[in-house]
């Protein structure tokens, strides 16, 4: 069509025509970078954000192309009152999972629920609930284990497997990323295991009961985190990334303690078929495969490999997340860029009234810009966040905090020691040695107290790590055979971390000033951990 038939110059047409608006788009992303995925970041651009001259389209040119608008509210099939009725009931839901502490919140319940289920006249129901037989297999290939072992060895893996994320991420990008940032929350963590290690191995002589050492050692990073979102603005950011850090590295040690010293004797044969898996998931990064579901097979490999092999099959997951890519494909740059020639693809096919299936090309190539604009382990962790934090944990704690107290027998060889060594280890242990080796760190030059972190917010720090709770009695259900024992050991878990928390928050309370009164605090968790670069 030439410049006369339409009676408007080029640059008029070249208005006339729906363009993307970069600058639009542009804040959108700058605003909301931290919160919004890839996937929230196609939805303005195939929803509406376009911008049109308001010049008349030659009637040519308006039967030959579609001009861009919002999709209806609700797809086309949706019954709207149902609908309506479902937010209505929901809407309750969603404020309480809007919460910081939503997930501590819920891990107690779940806490005092099994408790209260146990000790009940139904306490029998709760028992053979958890010892339920679970059958896997094809054929003559089967697995059967109780409905607890699916949980502690199957479902825990996930829970694991966001751990692996969680160090592979602050080893790149992280307080772990250089040692200088590193030397604190490391120090802090190493104190804050081996002093509780010590109070219980001091109270424990008797072989059974001394294997419970590394019981006190974990720190429960949810409800802690709860704890300082109880306190609200009192509790400065670099606080909470201090925690955070400190609870990742905690993990770490928690991890290393299992694979050596709470797995069974070793079978080669289970472990050649475990670096098998892992040799497998390296393979297939080489090759380039980046969608997470082909990593099933590779990693039942090794889940399976590490049973067999005597090692809890739990660090499978570990292994598996600190393999899972650290950078992005696309990047943010690449994305833009990818976005926006898709949408002039599927723009030039729509006006050209193609078949419905032709558009499935330029919404695959959006599909993979959105996937590939975070790093895999970013994508990951944020998708399995929320399973883990409101599913996973609070199964976990049901299936394992029913302890029946009337059962309890302090008579037990070794009982008191274990729930002396146990509730110690996490109220006095935690504390002391948190404080304890940061104060040597700093004084000896290897770290620096983060801006907006005072002496007395490491005390509150090192309260709030002692609750121990879910990876806590996660290891003393490795750690204890004699079922006496063991429910011994969780009341002093559940004992010790709710001592802990209320001391937390009394601690909280007393020593950390209001935000009013501090003038050197970091405002955001970006600023504290730039603060501890120095």
């Amino acid at each position: 069509m030439n410049r006369r038939s339409t009676g408007l110059s080029s640059e008029e047409n070249s208005l006339n025509q729906p363009r993307f608006d970069r600058k639009l788009f542009g804040k959108r992303i700058t605003k909301n970078h931290h919160l919004a995925s890839p996937r929230l970041l196609v939805l303005p651009i195939l929803t509406g954000y376009y911008r049109n001259s308001s010049a008349t389209i030659h009637p040519h040119q308006a039967r030959a192309m579609t001009k861009p608008t919002s999709p209806p509210s609700h797809p086309p099939e949706l019954w709207v009152s149902a609908r309506r009725f479902a937010d209505y009931l929901a809407r309750p839901l969603d404020r309480f999972l809007q919460i910081e502490a939503a997930s501590g919140i819920l891990l107690l319940a779940t806490t005092a629920i099994a408790l209260a289920w146990a000790n009940s006249p139904w306490s029998a129901s709760y028992e053979h609930l958890w010892h339920t037989p679970i059958t896997f297999g094809i054929g003559k290939l089967s697995l059967t284990q109780p409905l607890h072992f699916l949980i502690n060895d199957g479902l825990m893996v996930v829970f694991f497997f966001v751990v692996g994320l969680e160090i592979r991420r602050e080893i790149h990008e992280g307080e772990l990323s250089e040692a200088k940032r590193a030397a604190l929350p490391v120090a802090a963590a190493l104190g804050g295991m081996v002093v509780p290690a010590l109070i219980y191995s001091a109270l424990n002589w008797d072989p059974a009961a001394r294997r419970g050492w590394g019981v006190p050692m974990a720190t429960d990073i949810a409800f802690a985190v709860g704890v300082l979102t109880l306190l609200g603005k009192r509790v400065p950011a670099a606080i909470r990334v201090l925690l955070l850090a400190l609870a990742i590295i905690d993990d770490i040690g928690a991890i290393v303690v299992i694979a050596l010293f709470y797995s069974a004797a070793l079978a080669w044969s289970g472990l050649a078929l475990a670096v098998l898996g892992v040799a497998g998931v390296i393979v297939m990064a080489g090759f380039g495969v980046r969608r997470a579901p082909w990593y099933i097979l590779p990693g039942a490999v090794l889940w399976g490999g590490l049973w067999v092999g005597g090692v809890h099959p739990t660090i499978g997951g570990v292994i598996l997340g600190l393999l899972t890519p650290v950078r992005s494909w696309y990047g943010t740059r690449g994305f833009l860029a990818t976005a926006e020639r898709a949408i002039e693809d599927f723009r030039r096919r729509a006006t050209r009234d193609h078949a419905a299936h032709d558009l499935v090309v330029p919404l695959s190539e959006l599909e993979q810009a959105r996937r590939e604009a975070v790093a895999p382990v970013v994508r990951l962790e944020a998708a399995l966040h929320g399973w883990v934090a409101f599913g996973i944990m609070p199964i976990f704690a049901l299936a394992n905090a029913g302890v029946d107290l009337s059962g309890v027998s302090f008579g037990t060889p070794g009982a008191v020691g274990v729930v002396l060594g146990v509730t110690l280890g996490l109220v006095l242990g935690k504390p002391i040695g948190i404080v304890l080796a940061s104060f040597l760190a700093v004084r000896l030059g290897l770290a620096a107290l983060p801006r907006g972190v005072t002496w007395l917010g490491v005390g509150v720090v090192g309260v709030v790590a002692a609750i121990g709770f879910t990876m806590a009695i996660f290891i003393a259900g490795l750690a204890f055979t004699d079922p006496q024992l063991l429910g011994i050991a969780k009341l002093g878990v559940l004992v010790g971390s709710t001592v802990a928390g209320i001391l937390g928050l009394l601690a909280g309370r007393m020593l950390l000033s209001s935000p009013e009164a501090r003038d050197d605090h970091a405002l955001t968790p970006a600023d504290a951990e730039a603060s501890t670069e120095h």
